[in-house]
C-alpha cells in the first residue's frame, strides 16, 4: 500500500477519472487499488466531493468526472477532446465567431471544461448551462470553422 495524503488520493482519483469513464465507486476503488491505494468507499464518497466531482451522461449511462480537470500528460488531451465530443456532442451550430454547442443534459460544463483545458488556437473561451455550451472564437468569421471541426472530431457530418 501506498501511503497517500488526501491531496495526493485526490489527484490519483482526478487523474484516473479524466483518463478513464469510471461508472461506478466501487470500479474506482478497484482501480485505486490496483494503484496501491487503499480506502473505504466512505473515504472515497468524501474524497469525490471535495473534488467537486459529477455524474455525466456518457453514451447510454452515467461516468463520473471532475469539472475543470484535464489528464496529466499533455498529448492525451486531443483523444480525451475527441471522445468526450464522440460520447456528448449532439450539435454545433456558427454564426459569425460564435458557436452554439449541445450537449445531453448535465454534460455541457464537462465538454466546456475539457474545451478549455485543450487550448485550441482558434477558441478564446466557453460559457456552458445546463446542455448548451457558447464558444467564442478568436476570428471574426471563425465560428463555422470551429463548428465543422468539433463535429468532424466527433465522428458527425457537418
Amino acid at each position: 500500500m501506498i501511503p497517500a495524503t488526501p491531496t495526493a488520493r485526490r489527484a490519483k482519483i482526478a487523474g484516473l477519472l479524466a483518463d478513464r469513464s469510471v461508472r461506478s465507486q466501487g470500479e474506482l476503488l478497484t482501480l485505486l487499488a490496483d494503484a496501491g491505494i487503499e480506502v473505504t468507499q466512505a473515504t472515497l464518497s468524501r474524497d469525490l466531493e471535495a473534488l467537486g466531482a459529477v455524474k455525466v451522461r456518457a453514451g447510454r449511462g452515467l461516468v463520473y468526472a471532475v469539472p475543470g480537470a484535464s489528464p496529466s500528460p499533455v498529448e492525451q488531451v486531443p483523444s480525451r477532446l475527441r471522445r468526450l465530443l464522440e460520447e456528448l456532442l449532439v450539435t454545433a451550430d456558427a454564426s459569425g465567431n460564435l458557436v452554439v454547442l449541445r450537449t445531453p443534459p448535465g454534460a455541457a460544463n464537462h465538454l466546456a471544461s475539457t474545451i478549455d483545458a485543450s487550448h485550441l488556437t482558434d477558441v478564446l473561451g466557453t460559457i456552458a448551462g445546463d446542455d448548451t455550451i457558447l464558444l467564442v472564437t478568436s476570428s471574426a468569421k471563425g465560428g463555422r470553422a470551429v463548428a465543422t471541426r468539433l463535429l468532424a472530431l466527433a465522428g458527425a457530418s457537418a
